[in-house]
């Protein structure tokens, strides 16, 4: 006699990691980079010696600083854990960890511990929003009884970027509850290769400054 034969389970969906920058900050970023190099660089190639070490510490301030406020913020979201890469911190979170995301002024993530960390790389734009609410205000006044094979359609509800990027988020968040892979404790690193050179720069321009 023969044992009946047990059903194998369907293998759990996976899905892509989900990346997140703002493409304003990205270009405006590259273009004072520029910008900063063309003045530093003529200034070290023509100036005197106190004018090429002082424009040698002040690529030393400016280019990290405005590259961890423009080019370094980035949010990956994966299946178990959240990434949140700030200006002078990556902050490593197992969906475990958050209790909430929110968005009013800034885009955050909260804990359950208690902590609080800024999205940057998901600004929020009030013009934005305003926009898509009075598009969704307009759809709704217009709407009307409406018959026929269509009268069920309606397009999408409008919303700004960074609303629509949270949903997402939130989205990943619930279908990773209870997955064992998504528990642990929130690990913050700090941006030393962002601090470091910024800390040079400081301490070379007072330096040049008081000569």
């Amino acid at each position: 006699m023969t044992s009946p034969e047990r059903a194998t389970p369907p293998p759990q969906q996976q899905y892509a990691e989900r990346t997140y920058r703002s493409p304003a900050a990205l270009v405006g970023g590259v273009l004072l980079l520029l910008l900063g190099l063309w003045l530093g660089g003529d200034a070290l190639l023509r100036g005197d010696a106190h004018t090429r070490l002082t424009a040698l510490f002040a690529l030393l301030l400016g280019v990290p600083l405005v590259a961890a406020y423009t080019l370094r913020p980035l949010v990956r979201a994966g299946e178990d854990r959240l990434l949140v890469r700030n200006p002078f911190r990556t902050i490593t979170l197992p969906w475990g960890a958050v209790e909430g995301l929110r968005a009013s002024f800034s885009t955050e993530v909260a804990t359950t511990g208690g902590g609080k960390y800024q999205l940057w790389a998901i600004p929020v734009s009030l013009r934005q929003r305003k926009k898509a609410n009075r598009q969704a205000m307009r759809g709704a006044g217009a709407a009307g009884p409406r018959f026929g094979p269509n009268a069920d359609a309606g397009g999408p509800v409008p919303r700004a970027m960074a609303d629509q990027s949270l949903d997402e988020l939130r989205e990943l968040k619930e279908r990773a509850a209870g997955r064992k892979g998504a528990e642990g404790e929130p690990v913050v690193r700090w941006a030393y290769e962002v601090l470091v050179p910024c800390v040079v720069g400081v301490i070379g321009l007072a330096v040049m400054i008081a000569l």
